[in-house]
């Protein structure tokens, strides 16, 4: 029943998104010409021509909406990433469907048309996915959609995976209760929810409580009760998900990979790869040279402060770790006197720190000595967005004294980023900011880098820290 139900919905998901696809099509034509608002050069062009493409338009949008699994089970998937294979399927297929039109000469099509397409599509998939979302939360919620959740194995495991249903409601899981190795806890209560039997009764207990969904819980040391499972099983139709007793172990993007049908678990992974990679490296220099442009009169003024209040050169440079343990040299505007290093070392600055030019303790409270870090985006060696940077013999003072310090490296340093964000920057706890740090990049996405641009701007980029 409930497959008929996950089919109804899928059904009803698709006609959606090919209403809003024929609406957008139809509604970019009306809005460049007929609309006003946009000046016309040219004749209007007949509505016929965009009319004869509304098939072709909705197939190749429909076909790469499948390529990117957008139908594939919303339950149990966070909505930023439906939200961002919408995005990431409506640039590929205005980006096809541009490249056809090029090469389409028998009729002209306007640019601005599909550039209004794409903008209308986008937005409309975007908000009616998140309506039928919520409207299935609401559901859920409410008791209705659900799937029976049996849980076979009722150790620490099975506990967590229990903790993580209860937290998400919006996603229909029931739990029915959990199977044991042990039959002394049959009859107790783990989080509230009974121990039904042991593991030889799973078959039974399916059919009794009409299970929908097995999580499987053990071990990595309970080989044989992980087969006995499997056996008893025999021809059930319920889903099976394997929990893998590895959690210890993971830190980055845990997942599992198919090699040629070969299931691989990833422990360790950065989550930029494929059309990540492009997206992230693309807002990076669209937005960096904008920046420098932008900025390029202020930069000029405090490069002419800077030669008049001191002797030496107007940039610092200096050595940094960045992606993949690769070093790269990082800009900034000169904030301290020359040589500052030669009595200390390498060293964090301090606070009230006497190495600082006056000008200097200006640019650091205001973060402005960061802007040449642009030239570093621009280049490739940086992220707007990311971990900061450290010097090398930092970096291997920390790879030996804290843990995980070096999975930071999985990601392209940046010249802001969460741990900064929430106010550890400078020289504050090492730990928080690699708690940060790691938060971040298991958690990155496009969505994430937009909302840590806009909290840098908005709470301002004075910091009490930076001195």
């Amino acid at each position: 029943m409930l497959k008929k139900y996950s089919q109804l919905f899928l059904s009803a998901l698709i006609i959606s998104d090919s209403l809003v696809i024929l609406f957008s099509w139809i509604g970019a034509y009306y809005v460049r010409f007929h609309s006003g608002w946009i000046p016309l050069t040219h004749g209007i062009p007949s509505f016929q021509h965009y009319q004869n493409l509304l098939i072709p338009v909705w197939i190749l949008f429909l076909f790469n909406f499948k390529v990117v699994g957008l139908y594939q089970p919303l339950r149990g998937k966070s909505p930023w990433v439906d939200y961002y294979n919408i995005i990431k399927a409506d640039t590929i297929s205005v980006l096809i469907l541009s490249a056809l039109l090029f090469f389409y000469r028998e009729e002209s099509f306007s640019r601005v048309v599909v550039g209004i397409f794409w903008m209308m599509v986008t937005f409309l998939l975007v908000a009616s996915h998140m309506i039928i979302r919520n409207f299935l939360s609401m559901l859920r919620r409410r008791g209705k959609n659900l799937r029976f959740v049996l849980i076979a194995g009722a150790g620490d495991l099975g506990k967590e995976v229990a903790e993580r249903i209860d937290l998400h409601p919006e996603m229909g899981f029931k739990i029915i209760g959990f199977l044991s190795t042990h039959s002394n806890k049959v009859g107790q209560r783990i989080r509230g929810y009974p121990v039904l039997g042991v593991l030889d009764d799973v078959s039974k207990c399916i059919k009794t409580h009409g299970v929908d969904k097995l999580f499987i819980t053990l071990p990595m040391r309970s080989q044989d009760h992980f087969e006995r499972v499997l056996f008893n099983l025999g021809e059930e139709s319920v889903d099976i998900k394997v929990v893998p007793d590895l959690m210890q172990y993971m830190s980055l993007s845990g997942g599992v990979d198919d090699f040629d049908g070969l299931p691989l678990i990833n422990l360790s992974e950065s989550p930029l790869y494929g059309w990540n990679m492009v997206f992230k490296r693309a807002t990076d220099l669209v937005v960096s040279l904008s920046a420098l442009i932008l900025t390029s009169p202020l930069m000029i003024l405090i490069a002419l402060l800077i030669k008049l209040e001191s002797q030496g050169p107007v940039f610092f440079m200096q050595e940094r770790v960045g992606l993949d343990r690769k070093g790269f040299k990082m800009y900034k505007f000169r904030s301290m006197k020359m040589e500052a290093e030669s009595q200390t070392g390498p060293v964090w600055t301090q606070e009230n720190d006497d190495r600082r030019t006056r000008l200097g303790v200006w640019l650091r409270k205001t973060s402005l000595d960061e802007l040449p870090q642009l030239f570093n985006v621009f280049a490739g060696d940086m992220s707007l967005v990311g971990p900061r940077p450290e010097r090398p013999m930092f970096v291997e003072d920390f790879k030996k004294s804290v843990p995980h310090y070096m999975l930071r490296l999985k990601m392209k340093a940046g010249i802001t980023g969460w741990a900064q964000v929430n106010g550890w920057r400078g020289n504050t706890s090492l730990e928080k900011r690699i708690e940060h740090d790691l938060y971040y990049i298991r958690n990155w996405s496009w969505f994430f880098d937009v909302k840590i641009l806009i909290q840098t701007l908005w709470n301002g980029l004075i910091n009490r820290h930076a001195y």
